[in-house]
């Protein structure tokens, strides 16, 4: 135990002056292995001198001037290194001031920081096919454009900028505009989505402009697709949708409404501190109305990370844009009642649509929406059954609710035709407005044909059509007097070639049209020939007696023509949808109408070419 205790302390001794023996020796302070000796090389004969060899320097003899030797540093060739270059600066660096007056993603550009999105091969989407409805779920076909002059496609695209008169041919042209179709030749298909994204923002369908946005890769999006889809980002008021493309694209664009973006993706991308700069940098700079720049702030603060309260102050804000709408309704800020009263009805087709707004705000809305075709019956329905839903109930749209479910379950036909009535009460116009009908459809079909409701007759059926209840109006043919409102709207309703009309009967129709102009029987007549539907040897006399052109060519009429005689469905809507655009049926024109309901005819969509007819007598 002894000799064990002896050997342990002379090792912990020798370990002690091994220590100390080595924080006594000196630190090199040149790089390792600068020190150590390189390994002498073995030695090797000297070449031979040859007669071409040039003389070698000569060591500089006493007196003479001295060459100094530059020795290279350690693994280096002796080169200088080259200069740093900046992608934003031209190879330059940036003054202070610039450097100050820079936003974060343009340093971020600057140093080659932007972020990048790495998207694997197999999680690609193909350009190949763009939309998001196939043929078998209703989407037209998918090879449509495919040999078509991408030209014309541009035009009836780009020349779609207003909401469409016929509530039909809006649906019609939302089924068109969603499908998953090829582009054309020769055009880009991102050129093609931004198209078609751009007419979906352009009627009012932002949800269903959205959808097709997202279809394509962000990676492939163009200046004019971003746009598109920012406007449908905004119409939905789903904001943070549009940050992939935002903080891909950088600083593509300057304007005041990217660079909130760009705050607010920054926010939701975890960098508070810095969406907060980059938002009051835009305030500041004047690039947005200041209420804009407030809202973006405490839109951006949701993320979880902002810090500090913003006030939303709306005195001295006198007007309403689709940015402001959308950042006050996400963040849940109501909005004065003065700025939405004159604000048009982009605010209507955006709210009506909107999860985010109280039930009674998305009801004031619906109307519109429905009268245009962006909610269907049904979604009317719903709506108001939500309200009824409620218990105390009160107000105008409350009384709505009350009656629309009488018109339903009233004690008998009779009480259900009252309340359906009190539904259609006449505008200050004097005439039903038309979301009412669309909302009482599903009633109106309930209600069984009797002599007793032949006044009720043409309401009752344009209802019903509105809906595209067409066998439920056919059941009024009984009741309907030749030559009414009523049996003009039937004599598009039955399917099929249906027997000829009578001219007496049109004839006894056109006496008693009091519309301006005589515009219902224009409609009547330029629908019927469409549809081949009355003697085509009559229809000269009759244009003649209305003062009505429908024959003579224009580009327009040349160019539908031309795609229903190759029966090319996509393009006959989308020229259809051009000739539809207007604030209302007093901008449609008997010519226009007797050409889109004939190629839609030809091309096998006559059910929407009858119904678009039948809606323009109705509403003409």
């Amino acid at each position: 135990m002894r000799r064990l205790t002896l050997f342990g302390g002379a090792a912990a001794l020798a370990l002690a002056s091994g220590l100390a023996l080595a924080q006594s020796a000196p630190e090199s302070l040149l790089p390792p292995g600068f020190d150590d000796p390189a390994p002498t090389p073995s030695p090797s004969p000297a070449p031979r001198p040859s007669a071409s060899a040039q003389p070698g320097p000569s060591t500089p003899s006493a007196g003479s001037t001295s060459v100094p030797v530059i020795q290279p540093l350690p693994g280096g060739t002796g080169a200088p290194p080259p200069p740093v270059a900046l992608p934003g600066m031209g190879g330059k660096l940036p003054t202070l001031e610039e450097l100050e007056k820079m936003s974060t993603d343009e340093l971020d550009e600057l140093l080659g920081l932007k972020p990048k999105i790495d998207i694997p091969p197999g999680a690609r989407r193909s350009l190949e096919q763009v939309g998001v409805l196939a043929p078998d779920e209703g989407g037209l076909p998918v090879h449509s454009l495919a040999n078509q002059p991408s030209s014309l496609v541009r035009a009836a695209l780009g020349g779609t900028t207003r909401p469409l008169v016929s509530r039909w041919g809006h649906i019609l042209l939302r089924r068109a505009l969603a499908s998953r179709l090829e582009a054309p030749g020769g055009m880009d298909p991102a050129e093609f989505a931004a198209l078609r994204v751009a007419a979906l923002n352009a009627i009012g369908e932002f949800t269903v402009a959205r959808a097709v946005a997202q279809d394509v890769d962000t990676i492939n999006w163009n200046p004019a697709l971003t746009s598109a889809a920012l406007d449908a980002y905004v119409g939905t008021a789903d904001l943070v949708g549009a940050c992939p493309a935002v903080r891909l694209q950088g600083n593509r664009r300057e304007d005041g409404t990217w660079r909130l973006f760009q705050g607010i993706c920054n926010a939701y991308a975890g960098e508070s501190a810095r969406a907060k700069t980059d938002i009051e940098r835009v305030r500041y700079r004047g690039q947005a109305a200041n209420i804009d720049a407030l809202l973006a702030q405490r839109y951006a603060g949701a993320a979880g990370q902002g810090r500090g309260a913003v006030t939303i102050e709306w005195k001295g804000v006198t007007d309403m844009n689709p940015l402001r709408f959308a950042l006050a309704n996400a963040v849940g800020e109501p909005i004065p009642a003065g700025l939405l009263e004159n604000a048009g009805p982009y605010y209507a087709r955006a709210a009506a649509t909107a999860p985010m707004l109280s039930l009674p705000q998305r009801l004031a809305a619906s109307e519109t929406a429905g009268r245009e075709g962006i909610l269907s019956s049904a979604a009317l329905v719903d709506l108001y059954a939500q309200l009824y839903a409620e218990e105390a109930g009160e107000g105008p749209a409350y009384e709505r609710a009350r009656l629309l479910r009488q018109a339903y379950v009233g004690a008998d036909a009779a009480a259900r035709m009252a309340a359906i009535r009190q539904l259609w009460a006449p505008g200050a116009g004097g005439a039903i407005d038309y979301a009412r009908l669309v909302l009482t459809a599903y009633a109106a079909a309930r209600v069984e044909p009797d002599e007793d409701f032949e006044d009720d007759a043409a309401p009752l059926v344009a209802s019903m059509l509105a809906a595209g209840l067409e066998r439920d109006a056919l059941r009024w043919s009984a009741v309907a007097p030749d030559g009414g409102t009523a049996w003009a709207q039937l004599a598009f309703a039955s399917p099929g070639r249906a027997r000829s009309v009578s001219t007496g009967a049109v004839n006894d129709f056109a006496d008693d049209d009091s519309s301006p102009g005589q515009r219902k029987s224009q409609f009547l007549v330029a629908g019927l020939a469409g549809l081949g539907r009355i003697d085509a040897g009559a229809v000269p006399a009759l244009s003649q007696e209305l003062g009505m052109d429908i024959e003579t060519p224009t580009r327009w009429t040349r160019a539908i023509d031309a795609a229903a005689a190759v029966d090319n469905q996509a393009l006959v809507v989308f020229l259809a949808g051009l000739g539809m655009q207007g604030s209302g049926w007093d901008r449609m024109t008997a010519r226009h109408l007797y050409h889109i309901v004939s190629a839609l005819d030809r091309v096998g969509l006559s059910a929407e070419a009858r119904m678009i007819a039948a809606e323009a007598v109705a509403r003409g």
